[in-house]
């Protein structure tokens, strides 16, 4: 494979997927083929069970400068419907997410990066939602979610400008989780997302729907709670001062 062309790489090691953001002549700008690519990424890592957590990053120091503007001149791809799948895809990933942000993150970069649960990035990032700069309407559910993390102030700021804002900035409005100096932003990472791995599935599953607002699953959890050992595991354990091992794991069947 020719490594300078656009693709999404993605490997898996002690339970942790990781996908790579990879268009190195465009500052990995997405092409339509990207973002169309990325949903069945995403649902054959979901249906993996050992995959336990998922880091989304860009390669190189360019975390992605948003969707490739010659796509823009395909109507027929609807680049915008492709990104708006994708970014939906990964909102609804089942497992915990986290976007490891380097250098520019924009425009779609931004989208992909508010669709995962959390946002680490190193001192220098720059964040930006530019539709604005072309006459774009930006989408109902990009902006809603844009909105839930920034307030409402802060989102309007970004999408009526296009300005871009650092990383101490982007921390203190909500778009951003944590800073690092950027030698230190993959060793956070991966200590991070193995403290989740360690960590029970079941309750991550739980607080990612109640997070996202579902109100009708209580019961559903409770039973799950119930009959996947999870909780006896995690309190024995506890009182044994050992390592929990948890057991739990999406679409296994549970007594109780």
């Amino acid at each position: 494979m020719d490594r300078t062309e656009p693709r999404l790489e993605h490997g898996l090691a002690d339970g942790v997927a990781t996908v790579v953001i990879s268009n190195p002549a465009k500052r990995n700008a997405m092409t339509a083929d990207m973002w169309q690519e990325l949903p069945p990424l995403l649902d054959r890592l979901a249906a993996d069970p050992s995959v336990a957590a998922l880091v989304l990053t860009g390669a190189g120091d360019t975390f992605c400068a948003g969707a490739d503007i010659s796509s823009l001149r395909e109507p027929s791809r609807d680049p915008q419907g492709l990104a708006v799948a994708a970014e939906e895809a990964l909102a609804a990933f089942p497992l915990p997410t986290l976007a490891a942000v380097r250098g520019t993150c924009v425009g779609g970069g931004s989208q992909l990066a508010a669709a995962c649960d959390l946002r680490f990035a190193a001192e220098g990032a720059l964040f930006g939602v530019t539709p604005a700069k072309l006459g774009i309407v930006y989408p109902a559910s990009s902006t809603r979610r844009l909105v839930a993390l920034t307030g409402p102030s802060t989102a309007k700021h970004l999408l009526f400008s296009g300005e871009l804002i650092g990383a101490e900035r982007a921390l203190r409005t909500g778009l951003v989780d944590e800073v690092l100096p950027d030698d230190q932003l993959d060793e956070r990472v991966g200590a991070y997302v193995r403290t989740l791995v360690s960590r029970s599935r079941m309750t991550q599953a739980a607080a990612k729907e109640f997070a996202a607002g579902r109100e009708d699953r209580d019961e559903h959890w409770a039973g799950q709670a119930r009959g996947s050992g999870d909780t006896a595991e995690g309190v024995a354990a506890f009182l044994e001062r050992r390592t929990p091992r948890f057991t739990w794991r999406a679409g296994a069947p549970t007594e109780g």
